[in-house]
């Protein structure tokens, strides 16, 4: 056990966030923690951490267990290099090598015999078994393999301090990737990652030794990750086996057998106080009237099963269909401040496809929505009686000052004030939300005020950036389940792989400048990216194979040519030490040349220059001999 909770509870003043919570994370395990936005997790993993005091119950931690955390939102801030911020991270192993390798050269130096030796050698043996333990020669492999599969493999030198939000955040991750601790939280991890981070990050966890608590709205990373999901709804908490697909079947079934348990002791009460109403007052059967509300008495009372909130509903419609060929991109070329994202770009969407739109952070992506819906370039054409709707990751259509309500409103004078608030509240805005500003918003009740506004622009082609972003769960499989039923175009870009594969019936991918389609929805997608990948291993092991034929031909040269080999190079050597002295003891004489006591006397000096000539002569022949054996 790294860290247990025994039946603790937490307020804030007189809001009761939980109670009676009682877990435990053990070695090893990946845990998820789930529930809706507000439930508690935050204040829960603030617990773990012991930055919070519970009001009652224990949280216990194992003695020297070292717990890493990565807040929401919280990055690495350093006026350091990305490369120098990970080495301090291996200060120990680094000042051990340096002691080992200072040992061993006292060692060298030092009389075999001597106690002085025999002492050194006990420092030497226990500074080595440190260093092994600690795996301390491999520090730059550990730090370049979590840097290049955290995408900084062009940043080591780079300064954090200038870094964007999202780069620090990736950044602290992965120092604590390499801190390894005993217990790694991590909230929503995922943001800031695109896919392939994502599927290197999923990989390395499964593989950690230490165990994770995650907190994320990314389903596909839960279920690749974790092995048990915890999940708090209705100030309870509730463990479930399995990864968060099971946790979903899981839930379902207890959900209805509680229901049915609940429904039956209802029925039976009620059969019984029937029998107890209609018997009691008469002579005959008052006495089995009493038993029956002894059983009532005596009766452990279930309580009804909760049932959470219900989620947004979503419901996309438009007025008229575009003709069959949506959208044609042809030979596009697209750059922004002086970098290409595409070169000679193609791309066809027909009426009621669904298109995700994939890549690396940075790759392009957004831009090539937003180019879509702007116009004017003529590798962009449109479909007829298309009607865009637009949806935009950072909600900068909706006016700041606006209430709600006005929010949508002003969009659709027509609609009735009933019919405004009806739409709103389908979308899970509350009536106490109506009259805020939409600036004091959260940012899951912003993104369901602009799926509301979204949804109203009727739109038979809807093109969405990162719709799921500020959702929580059972919103983001809501839209899902909208965008579904939804009979029309739908051109999307997210990085949440659970919502692309639940969606798209194909792959739109921008790389190195490259605009890709795939057919056959996200695994189609995944299926053809594994073949490519396998097709350029493949070529990279024939060409170390053809490299190691040529290697093998080299060697089976005949015995003469080897003995040639063997005779040119002993040559060369040999030559090289004859070049060596006669550099030096041209040094010499030039050295003599200018001496006192041969400046004093012509003959000496005359026979020192006569000397110098033949040594520059023997050198420039050594020189041009040397020359011919090393062409």
């Amino acid at each position: 056990m790294i860290v247990s909770l025994d039946n603790a509870a937490f307020s804030y003043g007189d809001n009761l966030i939980f109670s009676s919570v009682t877990f435990a994370i053990n070695e090893g395990e990946k845990v998820a923690l789930v529930g809706a936005n507000g439930e508690g997790k935050t204040t829960l993993i603030k617990l773990i951490m012991g930055q919070l005091t519970p009001e009652y119950g224990a949280v216990n931690r194992k003695n020297g267990a070292r717990i890493g955390y990565l807040e929401q939102n919280g990055g690495l801030n350093s006026d350091g290099t990305v490369y120098g911020e990970m080495l301090k991270v291996f200060s120990d192993e680094l000042a051990a090598v340096e002691r080992l390798s200072q040992l061993s050269h006292s060692l060298s130096e030092c009389d075999p015999s001597s106690h002085e030796y025999t002492v050194l050698s006990a420092k030497f043996e226990a500074a080595q078994k440190f260093v092994d333990s600690r795996d301390a020669f491999n520090v730059d492999v550990k730090i370049r393999r979590v840097l290049n599969g955290m995408g900084f493999e062009r940043f080591y030198e780079r300064s954090i301090s200038g870094m964007s939000g999202g780069e620090k955040t990736r950044l602290k991750l992965a120092r604590l990737l390499l801190e390894q601790p005993d217990l790694l939280i991590l909230d929503e991890p995922t943001n800031h990652l695109d896919i392939p981070t994502l599927y290197w990050l999923e990989d390395y966890l499964k593989d950690f030794a230490g165990a994770v608590l995650v907190v994320s709205h990314d389903r596909y990373f839960l279920d690749r990750v974790c092995s048990r999901t915890l999940e708090i709804e209705n100030k309870q908490l509730s463990s479930y086996p399995g990864n968060y697909s099971k946790y979903k079947v899981l839930k379902a079934e207890r959900y209805a057998l509680a229901l049915k348990e609940y429904e039956k002791q209802q029925e039976e009460r009620a059969k019984l106080q029937t029998y107890v109403d209609k018997n009691i007052v008469r002579a005959t059967t008052a006495k089995s009237a009493q038993s029956r509300v002894k059983q009532l008495e005596k009766m452990e009372i279930l309580q009804k099963p909760y049932t959470p909130p219900a989620p947004p509903r979503f419901n996309f419609t438009y007025e008229q269909p575009p003709y069959e060929r949506v959208l044609t991109i042809k030979n596009l070329n697209l750059s922004i401040g002086g970098k290409t994202l595409i070169a000679g770009g193609n791309l066809q969407v027909s009426r009621g496809q669904k298109i995700a739109v994939v890549g690396q952070n940075g790759a392009g992506k957004s831009t090539l929505l937003k180019h879509i819906v702007a116009g004017g370039d003529p590798a962009v054409e449109v479909g007829r009686y298309v009607h865009f709707a637009v949806y935009d990751q950072e909600n900068a259509n909706l006016d700041p000052e606006n209430t709600v309500l006005a929010e949508l409103w002003e969009r659709h004078v027509a609609y009735g004030q009933t019919e405004v608030r009806a739409s709103l509240a389908r979308c899970g805005l509350v009536p106490e939300d109506m009259d805020k500003k939409v600036k004091s918003l959260s940012g899951g009740e912003r993104a369901k005020l602009a799926l509301c506004v979204f949804e109203n622009e009727h739109g038979n082609v809807l093109v969405m950036d990162e719709p799921t972003n500020h959702l929580d769960l059972p919103a983001r499989e809501s839209l899902e389940e909208a965008l579904k039923k939804f009979d029309g175009t739908v051109i999307f870009v997210s990085h949440d792989r659970y919502f692309i594969s639940a969606i798209a019936d194909g792959v739109a991918e921008i790389e190195n400048g490259l605009l890709t389609a795939y057919q056959g929805g996200y695994e189609g997608y995944l299926s053809a990216k594994r073949a490519e990948e396998a097709a350029r291993r493949a070529q990279e092991e024939q060409r170390e194979r053809e490299r190691y034929e040529a290697g093998k031909k080299e060697s089976y040269r005949s015995k003469k040519d080897r003995a040639e080999e063997a005779a040119r190079k002993a040559k060369i050597k040999q030559l090289e030490a004859d070049i060596s002295a006669a550099e030096e003891e041209e040094a010499r004489l030039n050295q003599r040349l200018v001496s006192p006591e041969v400046l004093a006397d012509y003959k000496a000096a005359g026979e020192v220059a006569r000397s110098l000539d033949e040594l520059r002569a023997k050198l420039e022949a050594l020189y041009e001999e040397y020359a011919q054996y090393i062409a």
